[in-house]
């Protein structure tokens, strides 16, 4: 068991490098601190602000510089992953959620209505955030988020 625990060490750690790289501009092993959510779900880890926060003051040093050193998060980051914590949330509770913000049971829910809900609901989606989701969701014809397409777009597949 340890050396096949090792060796699943080894490939995560590896990812999470790779990860940490594209996002480090200077490559001298540091990121900005607002780099750190997107490395987070470019990993496959969906984390609440709340949570994000949590691993922020762990990756951060005693005196916050506003970066973050490779050092310091890859340890945190590789027992995220090896307990699989911030998983994403399942198709069916997605696509339940969707349903509900689809009054009209269309099968989408215009630009408009997702900008409302997602804006002002709930933990509101910072205006990157929201272009970011806009920029993949969006179907430009209609301008709406057709969003059985856009929840199987989204599902990474767990192979």
């Amino acid at each position: 068991g340890a050396q096949a625990r090792d060796g699943a060490v080894a490939e995560i750690e590896k990812k999470i490098i790779e990860a940490f790289e594209v996002f480090d501009h200077e490559c001298n092993k540091t990121v900005d601190v607002r780099e750190i959510g997107s490395i987070v779900r470019s990993l496959g880890c969906f984390p609440t602000e709340a949570e994000l926060h949590e691993l922020l003051a762990k990756v951060e040093e005693e005196e916050p510089t506003g970066h973050i050193h490779l050092e310091k998060f890859l340890p945190v980051m590789t027992k995220v992953l090896l307990d699989r914590s911030y998983r994403p949330i399942p198709e069916d509770v997605l696509l339940h959620a969707f349903e509900v913000l689809d009054e009209h049971k269309c099968g989408y829910i215009t630009k408009e209505e997702l900008v409302k809900y997602l804006t002002k609901e709930g933990e509101p989606f910072t205006q990157e955030e929201m272009e970011d989701m806009l920029s993949t969701a969006l179907d430009p014809e209609t301008n709406s988020v057709h969003y059985r397409d856009y929840i199987s777009m989204m599902i990474v597949d767990e192979t």
